[in-house]
C-alpha cells in the first residue's frame, strides 16, 4: 500500500501541473483581462468596479490628443489614454512578460506558498480565502452532514421495501427534489420562511447577526444555527437525490447476490441479513465517496445560494474574481483546491480498503 500511495503522490505532480496550464491557458486568451477592465472604467465602456481607480487617476492619464491602437497595445477602447498609462498597466499586472514566463513565475512562487495580492482588493489571496472560508466550510459541513443522514437510511429503507407504495412516493419526492434547482427552491425558503408573502421566521441575510460578538456562547450557537438554516436546507434538497438512488441500487445489486440468497436459507432473519451481510458490502461506495463528495458540496454548487441568502463565501470571491479577471485570486484558488480535491480522490481510494481488506489496489498494479 505504500508503493501505490508514493505513485498517487508522484501522479499529482503532472496532473495538477496539466490542471494549471490549461487553465492558464484558457483565461489569459479570454478577452476583458484587467488591462481591459480599468480601460472600460476610465472610458466609461464598462461596469464600475469598486477601488479600482480614482478620479485623479483618469484626470492624469485621459489625454485630449488620440493615439491610435498599436501606441497603445492593441486594447480595445484604449484610444484617448497615454500609452504610456497602458505600459505602466501592462507592467503593474506583469504583462510586459512572456506567456510562458508568467506561468513559470507564477508557479514558481506556488511552490513557496506565495499566492500573492488580489488586483483589485489591496488584499493577500490567502488573508481572502481565510476570510471566506468560514462560510463555505459552514455550508459545506453542515449539507454533507443531512445529505448522508437523510439519503443513506432512505436508500436502504427503499431498497427493502422496493415496488411497494412507500418506494413509489418516495420515488417521486427524489424526482421531484432532483429536478428542482437548489437556487430556486432557496427563492422559495424566503419568500415563506424569511419575511415574504408569508412568515417571518429566519433572517434574510448573513451568517450571524450583527451583534453576535455581543452575545453569550449559547445564544451564538442559537444564532448562528439560525442563519444557516435555510442555505444549507436549500442545498440539501438539491444534494440528496443522488446520494439516496446510489444507495438504493448498491442494496438491491447485493440483495441479489448468492451470498445473501445463503444467508438467507440459513434461516438468518431479514434484518440479520441487511445489516449482517449486505450492508458492509453495499456501503463500500457510498461511504468510500464521501471525501470527494464533501469537497463537491464545500467548493461547488453554493455560488448561488451565497448570493441569494447574501452569505460572503468562497464562491462568490470565485465567482467576482472570475468576473473581474482577478488572476492572482483565480489561480491561486485553483491551485488550492485542485491539490485539495487530488488528495481527497487518494483518501476516498484509500477508505475503499478500510472498509474491504480484501481490496488491494497494489496487488491489481493500479
Amino acid at each position: 500500500m505504500g508503493a501505490y500511495i508514493v505513485r498517487r503522490l508522484l501522479l499529482m505532480i503532472p496532473t495538477l501541473f496539466a490542471i494549471m496550464v490549461i487553465n492558464f491557458i484558457i483565461i489569459q486568451v479570454a478577452p476583458g483581462g484587467p488591462v481591459e477592465q480599468i480601460i472600460a472604467d476610465l472610458t466609461g465602456t464598462g461596469a464600475d468596479i469598486t477601488g479600482r481607480v480614482t478620479r485623479t487617476d483618469v484626470g492624469e492619464t485621459l489625454q485630449s490628443a488620440a493615439a491610435d491602437a498599436d501606441a497603445t497595445g492593441g486594447y480595445r477602447g484604449a484610444q484617448g489614454l497615454d500609452p504610456e498609462f497602458i505600459r505602466e498597466l501592462e507592467q503593474r499586472f506583469g504583462f510586459d512578460k512572456p506567456l510562458h514566463i508568467r506561468f513559470f513565475e507564477m508557479m514558481g512562487n506556488y511552490l513557496r506558498f506565495d499566492f500573492g495580492d488580489s488586483f483589485f482588493r489591496d488584499r493577500s489571496v490567502v488573508d481572502l480565502v481565510l476570510d471566506k472560508m468560514p462560510v463555505s466550510i459552514s455550508l459545506g459541513v453542515w449539507t454533507t452532514l443531512l445529505v448522508y443522514l437523510i439519503s443513506i437510511p432512505l436508500g436502504i429503507a427503499k431498497a427493502m421495501r422496493d415496488g411497494s407504495r412507500f418506494d413509489l412516493w418516495s420515488s417521486v419526492v427524489v424526482v421531484i427534489s432532483s429536478a428542482i434547482p437548489s437556487f430556486l427552491f432557496a427563492v422559495f425558503l424566503l419568500v415563506i420562511f424569511a419575511g415574504g408573502s408569508y412568515l417571518d421566521w429566519f433572517p434574510l441575510r448573513g451568517l450571524v447577526s450583527d451583534n453576535w460578538a455581543e452575545l453569550s456562547w449559547p445564544d451564538r450557537i442559537r444564532d448562528y444555527l439560525w442563519h444557516i438554516t435555510l442555505p444549507v436546507i436549500a442545498m440539501t434538497i438539491g444534494g440528496f437525490a443522488t446520494l439516496t438512488m446510489l444507495t438504493k441500487n448498491s442494496f438491491m445489486e447485493q440483495i441479489g447476490q448468492q451470498y445473501v440468497l445463503t444467508a438467507r436459507a440459513k434461516g438468518l432473519s431479514e434484518r440479520r441479513v441487511m445489516y449482517g451481510h449486505v450492508f458492509r458490502n453495499a456501503m463500500l461506495i457510498v461511504v468510500a465517496g464521501f471525501p470527494s463528495a464533501f469537497v463537491g458540496m464545500l467548493f461547488t454548487g453554493s455560488v448561488l445560494i451565497e448570493i441569494i441568502f447574501s452569505l460572503d463565501g468562497l464562491g462568490l470571491l470565485g465567482f467576482e474574481a472570475a468576473f473581474n479577471r482577478d488572476y492572482p485570486v483565480i489561480f491561486g484558488t485553483l491551485f488550492f483546491f485542485s491539490i485539495l480535491g487530488l488528495v481527497m480522490t487518494l483518501v476516498g481510494d484509500l477508505m475503499y480498503t478500510i472498509i474491504d481488506p480484501r481490496i488491494d489496489f497494489e496487488a491489481r498494479g493500479q
